[in-house]
């Protein structure tokens, strides 16, 4: 393997850290050095989230320059925007369709932005209805990680046991049924 750097991004509550430390785990067994950093933001209040994942043989810095990332994943849209400074050269985006509305935006003083999907020339999925079909609005992290899986060509049953090793056991099988619908929108 290469060495990769995937920016994950989205709001706080989507499981964006989780998604992180599970694709931080997969790669970790498979033998990789891996470098994680989180930065919180006003996750608290629905606010961005973003973590940093590098993965290589040997990575000394857990920190992606604007212009390096190889993969940007968003778990919203907008999100996904925010970053793409973010993505390098011929980078890829996979990014949830899901539409979250920021406070300006609720309140009146914004619109959410139109035609984001052509800005991002990337691949959405449609977590949100995914995860419901799944059986919880939750599980879209898993829908996602199951993309991602997919789109990187990671070994699915490795990749979906370091994810099902990081949740509780009573939500395995819906993150399960999550993860496989999620691998086959790509």
């Amino acid at each position: 393997m290469k060495n990769l750097n995937v920016l994950i991004v989205g709001v706080g509550g989507q499981g964006t850290l989780l998604a992180s430390r599970v694709l931080g785990k997969y790669a970790l067994d498979e033998g990789y050095d891996v470098k994680l950093s989180e930065v919180h933001g006003m996750a608290q209040r629905g606010g961005s989230v973003m973590t940093y994942v590098r993965i290589g043989e040997k990575i000394a810095s857990p920190i992606i320059d604007e212009g390096q990332a190889d993969l940007i994943l968003a778990f919203e849209k907008l999100e996904a925007l925010r970053y793409a400074h973010y993505l390098k050269e011929g980078g890829e985006v996979l990014y949830s369709t899901q539409e979250i509305m920021p406070m300006p935006v609720v309140t009146g003083a914004a619109q959410y932005p139109q035609g984001i999907e052509a800005k991002l020339h990337g691949t959405g999925v449609d977590a949100l209805g995914l995860a419901l079909q799944a059986g919880n609005a939750k599980a879209a992290n898993s829908v996602m990680l199951g993309a991602l899986c997919k789109k990187l060509g990671y070994e699915r049953e490795k990749f979906e046991a370091a994810l099902l090793s990081s949740i509780p056991q009573k939500t395995v099988e819906m993150n399960k049924k999550a993860f496989d619908l999620g691998y086959q929108a790509v």
